[in-house]
């Protein structure tokens, strides 16, 4: 399915050089066309080597809960745990364009997964296993602001998704899939996905990407129990 996508839809189609010619000494845009002034470039490299700082203990402590936890948990797509500096620029960019009176760190504080991270267990235990991660998170200060169920009803993505909050105000992902929904994720729709979230990318083509993820997300199996795990979100966040 994914190779007849591309064949319809080439990806320099959605992959179009943005003019930079213009572009102040400075400056940086992205390949949708986001930009960040001179002034605000430099001001999100700072926060940005500010996250790279704070996902350093968290990552010692992640792999401490992958040693720890009762059901074998495992950590997954460690090389992905922190995003790219473009793809921060580009969702730093975003922010401002929705609320130009942002600054880059406020906008930086509206990025929940900045810094991600995935376990992967079992299907028989994953649901006892996502309790018993959740509470050795929260052994360690951390306070879950979001959590979102997509076994239940999410027709393009299976998994659950979680938001947290360290002490220090850092905000970061964790994500709780079987081995099946993250090969899902990772090795077969992540293509689809990164076409998606391009602004480049037209209506049209949308409609062929959704059908796609359900298409594979169609054939992932339920864990035992997990539709049971409750939905979570904080007020204001």
């Amino acid at each position: 399915m994914w190779a007849e996508h591309v064949s319809r839809w080439p990806g320099e189609r959605a992959d179009v050089a943005p003019d930079r010619s213009r572009d102040p000494v400075g400056s940086w845009r992205g390949g949708g066309n986001q930009y960040l002034s001179p002034e605000q470039h430099t001001r999100a490299k700072d926060v940005i080597a500010a996250v790279k700082e704070a996902e350093k203990p968290l990552s010692d402590q992640m792999r401490e809960i992958e040693r720890d936890n009762a059901y074998g948990s495992r950590l997954e797509g460690w090389q992905f745990r922190l995003k790219g500096d473009d793809r921060l620029k580009e969702k730093i960019a975003s922010e401002l364009g929705i609320t130009p009176a942002l600054k880059p760190a406020d906008a930086t504080g509206k990025i929940h997964d900045a810094i991600r991270f995935t376990f992967c267990s079992e299907p028989s235990s994953y649901r006892d296993a996502y309790w018993n991660i959740k509470g050795l998170l929260e052994a360690r200060g951390h306070e879950m602001i979001y959590s979102k169920n997509h076994w239940r009803d999410d027709p393009e993505y299976k998994g659950v998704n979680t938001r947290w909050v360290t002490t220090d105000g850092q905000r970061f992902e964790v994500q709780f899939h079987t081995e099946e929904s993250f090969h899902a994720k990772q090795q077969i729709t992540h293509n689809s996905y990164e076409r998606v979230r391009n602004p480049l990318t037209s209506d049209d083509e949308h409609g062929e990407l959704a059908a796609f993820q359900r298409e594979v997300t169609s054939s992932i199996g339920v864990p035992v129990h997990a539709r049971s795990i409750p939905d979570h979100g904080r007020k204001g966040l």
